[in-house]
């Protein structure tokens, strides 16, 4: 990762506040549960985000099924979903004015990354946050 590419996500961290986790787990042993604990102990607003659990209590925060669902803007959505499902996300995260898509490590999407650049949308993708968040912020 060079020093421009460094900035850019030391900036979208930085201004980020609200964070939606699709692909939230209320299982410990799962990545999805480490990082939705880790943002929220980095002061992030974290909505988990799973239609499996919708309703279930996660990390203090209440699982909902969709995006639509939030009752609050959110400026980044991180994805713990396999790629083919990224594009779609992306979709919702432009119709929902996020400022960032976050594919985690081992996700990628080419029609997710087109999309997000059609719109404007900052766009990382095969990075886990929390590592990122620890490398240059933490």
């Amino acid at each position: 990762m060079d020093q421009l590419e460094q900035q850019r996500l030391a900036r979208i961290l930085n201004q980020t506040l609200s964070i939606a986790l699709v692909g939230a787990s209320n299982r410990p042993e799962r990545a999805s549960y480490q990082v939705m604990e880790y943002l929220l102990q980095q002061g992030y607003q974290v909505h988990p985000i799973n239609p499996q659990l919708a309703g279930a209590i996660i990390l203090g925060q209440t699982c909902v099924a969709e995006l639509d669902e939030l009752d609050q803007p959110v400026q980044l959505i991180n994805v713990f979903r396999r790629g083919e499902f990224a594009a779609d996300i992306a979709l919702e995260a432009i119709e929902h004015d996020a400022l960032c898509l976050w594919l985690q490590e081992g996700v990628q999407s080419t029609a997710a990354a087109e999309s997000a650049a059609e719109a404007e949308l900052e766009y990382v993708e095969d990075l886990c946050i929390k590592k990122v968040h620890r490398q240059l912020l933490g």
